[in-house]
């Protein structure tokens, strides 16, 4: 037996004695709106009587390091290579084994605090995401910086050993429940791109306040976030003072690639399917409407589109090859995807999608309602839809101005 078939076999007996019974599920349902509750965020804030069996998943998993089963070992991770780690995936989705962590701490910022952070800020850091400790969310977007990033105002000015920061952000996913923000602050005048600066900071300073955004559906992860002489240690740049633009973009690269990931994974057509056959019975187990057969299928084969283009991308990560310009094709088509496969199940469910509360309706047919209103929104976060495509043509095609 190779020492990879070895390990899987010790990694699938693992997983079958650890994992509690309660953290195996079939996956998000179409209109499953609590996807990020479902999984466990961690942090100082999190509540983890509504699920016991979570917090006691994540500390098993914390303790072998496989909360980020690749990450070296002196930060909290398992020290797995590679194929290791593709095993591990493979044996927890043989298990239905939900992830035991997740948010901006594994797929955000700890990738670049690998890259780019102080061995300090590495030692600090990256431990306490891998334990699920520490919550973070991202300070990018302003009133009057949204899709033009580089004209953000929010700055920090030097007094002593430490910046004082002064400014306003928003859409910061998740502020109310983090523990730590990452942020973009203006740090010189004089450069539009150059006096940009990347710093990390703890969100439960007196000078912090945030409000919750309320959205169209109801739910919504969104605030905003103000800034009010913060104080913040020198040591918590990262990538060095008036460099934050370059750390952004290596950030963006991740958070794209997240987003796809993320969205691909929710993008399920087997609920689609599940709804037209309920909605839309046929014979012999078809959908008995011929328009959304072909609808199915065209939603079908761009998901495959979708997944086998993502993972190409993986393959060349196991490279080394760091995500670039091209992650934008993969956040804009997997949000459109998304977006296109909740217009479809609208269109299955029929006059029953027009429900809001009372009687007549499913709770199942309102909360489809309620996330198809939500993933309006895709196409705006992390980077506007039209953003993506001028970054496509421009620096992936190469086409001039």
């Amino acid at each position: 037996m190779s020492d990879i078939e070895q390990f899987r076999v010790e990694c699938a007996a693992w997983l079958d004695e650890n994992c509690p019974s309660s953290m195996r599920w079939e996956g998000p349902k179409a209109g499953d709106g609590t996807i990020g509750e479902m999984l466990a965020w961690g942090g100082r804030k999190a509540d983890w009587s509504k699920n016991p069996d979570a917090r006691v998943w994540l500390d098993r998993m914390a303790e072998k390091g496989w909360t980020a089963p690749t990450w070296a070992r002196e930060y909290g991770g398992g020290g797995l290579d590679k194929d290791e780690g593709r095993v591990l995936g493979q044996e927890m989705a043989r298990l239905k084994a939900m992830p035991p962590l997740a948010g901006f701490g594994l797929t955000m910022i700890g990738p670049l605090l690998i890259d780019h952070g102080t061995e300090e800020q590495k030692k600090r850091f990256l431990p306490e995401i891998c334990r699920g400790e520490i919550r973070w969310c991202q300070g990018y977007s302003e009133p009057n910086s949204g899709s033009d990033l580089a004209s953000l105002a929010t700055r920090a000015e030097l007094d002593g050993d430490d910046w004082v920061l002064n400014g306003q952000k928003v859409w910061t996913s998740y502020a109310d429940l983090a523990d730590w923000m990452f942020c973009l602050v203006r740090t010189d005048t004089e450069s539009k791109h150059g006096g940009i600066t990347f710093i990390l900071f703890d969100m439960d300073d007196p000078g912090i306040t945030v409000r919750p955004i309320p959205l169209i559906s109801g739910y919504s992860p969104f605030c905003e976030t103000f800034i009010e002489d913060v104080r913040v240690p020198r040591d918590q740049v990262v990538g060095g003072v008036n460099n934050g633009w370059a750390m952004a973009k290596a950030l963006l690269g991740h958070e794209r690639s997240m987003i796809s990931s993320a969205f691909s994974e929710r993008s399920s057509v087997n609920r689609v399917v599940e709804l037209a056959r309920e909605y839309l019975p046929g014979e012999d187990g078809r959908i008995g409407d011929a328009h959304r057969r072909d609808s199915v299928a065209a939603l079908t084969m761009d998901k495959v589109c979708l997944d086998l283009t993502i993972r190409r991308t993986g393959e060349a990560a196991k490279l080394g090859q760091q995500p670039g310009p091209e992650t934008s094709i993969f956040k804009y088509y997997a949000t459109e995807l998304n977006k296109d496969r909740y217009s479809l199940m609208l269109s299955v469910l029929g006059p029953q999608a027009l429900g809001w509360e009372g009687e007549g309706f499913e709770d199942g047919e309102l909360q489809i309602t309620r996330e198809w209103l939500r993933s309006r929104g895709n196409s705006i976060e992390g980077g506007t839809s039209e953003i993506q495509l001028n970054i496509i043509a421009k620096r992936v095609l190469g086409l001039p101005d």
